[in-house]
């Protein structure tokens, strides 16, 4: 009867050191944070840190972690090689996962982020995204492929963090019909104007 009220607490402990970790980085690079500094601003002592980290870098790459599985789960749910299914319905789903972690999101996207990091997001949006829509319309090289991938899961990315960073005036399915418009007609799709 007790193990409900630790795993309770656990998880309030580990809910502020990474509400925390994300306010120092929003003006600090990791390697300038210090257990010390996180613990002072979580009201918590260093030994309760290290109870469930082994540093500042451990609590990062577990909460990029937590964040790639939850990405990769929403990922695996959709089908993009459902023709009925459009891009924009599984960009909206993406976006609207953004949305919900914008302080986390905006902060790994950023100077401030990890390219590690990075680099998971863009595999994972070419392995299930871009290789699902692509297998639609795949006919020319396997270079070409790999540099129309690179070019979306790129600008994909940069789109989103753009969003953020302007404090996403668009609603998620807005800016998913405006990706998708790029994705699919490219700088053409800017002139028709409106978000539809």
């Amino acid at each position: 009867m007790n193990e409900p009220v630790v795993d309770r607490r656990v998880r309030k402990t580990k809910k502020i050191l990474r509400e925390c970790l994300t306010q120092l980085l929003k003006s600090k690079k990791i390697q300038d944070i210090t257990v010390r500094e996180l613990t002072e601003m979580a009201d918590l002592n260093r030994g309760t840190f290290y109870l469930h980290y082994k540093d500042v870098f451990d609590l990062l790459e577990q909460m990029e972690d937590e964040l790639l599985i939850s990405f990769s789960q929403l990922l695996n749910q959709l089908d993009a090689t459902n023709r009925g299914v459009p891009p924009r319905q599984v960009l909206a789903e993406i976006f609207s996962m953004a949305r919900e972690n914008a302080d986390l999101a905006e902060i790994l996207l950023g100077e401030n982020g990890d390219l590690n990091f990075l680099n998971r997001l863009k595999a994972l949006i070419r392995e299930k995204c871009l290789r699902d829509w692509m297998a639609l319309v795949r006919g020319g090289s396997g270079a070409d492929f790999e540099a129309c991938c690179a070019f979306i899961s790129s600008g994909s990315v940069g789109l989103v963090h753009h969003w953020l960073q302007t404090g996403m005036a668009q609603s998620p399915q807005e800016l998913a019909v405006l990706a998708e418009r790029i994705i699919l007609h490219g700088m053409s799709a800017l002139k028709e104007g409106e978000y539809r």
